[in-house]
């Protein structure tokens, strides 16, 4: 009878105990590696609690022009999960995770998404256009290729992943009727605006707006005095009453080019990143919110 007592007490125990381990195996966090913000805000709105994201370029910062950290590289090193734009958004990335010698999951948020081919003064040739998220249709894809290496790199909790990423997608489907709405409501000869950089053809295409800027694809071009010169004329022809800034990019092309059209800053706009917390652009659907009241307010005055 004793011998049966301890047999059970001591089964009992390494149950509990291999219970125990497996729920602190359950409730450890993914260790999630993005290029930048606003694909962190995607994970995190997919993972919940059950990832730890790092976002290599954070709130207004330009991916564009970063220059990883060792710190940066340690990261991916530990990270079970690693998300990047692709298209050439983020450049430096995929040499810096093949330096480190990452074998987790790998995610490229475009996978499935057909780019824009746009012609640039450095490449003089078609080069994809990276900026896809600005379409929120486009962005839904980014969530469920986030969604899916979400589930391959921790396949426990694949149906959480799954039910928060559902929820997630029908916020972005209302996000994407709400933007069409807002913008239908200006006519189409009055939606024609100037940016910083070459960052919203996908809006543009989907929403029915007109956009330039003085620079290319990448924060990391130059004006050249041919193309101010040619902007400088449409704004004046089309009598374009605003340009915008941008959170990432330098605000002086824009008002040196304000001041020379007789055009207004209409306002800030958030093209490759989100603001920090307290700003209004702290998460992908408040930038594009942010991004639409701003662009419905100058147009309309036109």
């Amino acid at each position: 009878m004793w011998f049966l007592r301890c047999l059970i007490l001591s089964l009992a125990l390494a149950t509990a105990c291999w219970t125990g381990a497996n729920e602190t195996a359950a409730q450890t966090p993914v260790k999630v590696v993005v290029s930048f913000s606003i694909l962190a805000d995607m994970v995190s709105n997919v993972g919940g609690d059950a990832v730890q994201v790092t976002a290599l370029v954070g709130p207004n910062g330009d991916a564009h022009v970063y220059q990883p950290s060792p710190a940066d590289a340690r990261a991916i090193a530990a990270a079970n999960l690693i998300v990047l734009n692709g298209w050439g958004f983020e450049g430096w990335m995929p040499r810096l995770i093949d330096a480190t010698g990452f074998t987790g999951v790998r995610v490229v948020a475009t996978d499935g998404l057909s780019p824009l081919p746009r012609v640039t003064r450095r490449t003089q040739a078609p080069t994809p256009d990276p900026h896809a998220w600005q379409d929120v249709q486009n962005a839904m894809v980014y969530v469920r290729n986030i969604a899916r290496g979400l589930s391959e790199a921790d396949p426990e909790r694949r149906d959480d992943y799954r039910v928060r990423a559902d929820a997630y997608l029908a916020k972005l489907r209302d996000l994407d009727a709400w933007v069409v709405a807002q913008l239908s409501a200006i006519p189409e000869a009055k939606r024609k605006v100037v940016t910083a950089h070459d960052a919203f053809e996908y809006f543009g295409r989907r929403y029915g707006v007109t956009f330039d800027a003085p620079i290319g694809l990448s924060t990391d071009s130059e004006a050249a005095a041919k193309d101010m010169a040619r902007l400088i004329q449409q704004i004046r022809a089309e009598n374009i009453r605003a340009v915008f800034i941008e959170n990432m990019s330098d605000p002086r092309l824009l008002r040196q080019l304000a001041s020379e059209s007789g055009a207004a800053i209409g306002g800030k706009l958030y093209s490759d990143a989100l603001s920090d917390p307290a700003g209004p652009a702290a998460s992908y659907i408040e930038l594009m919110q942010h991004n639409v009241r701003e662009l419905v307010v100058a147009l309309a005055k036109r």
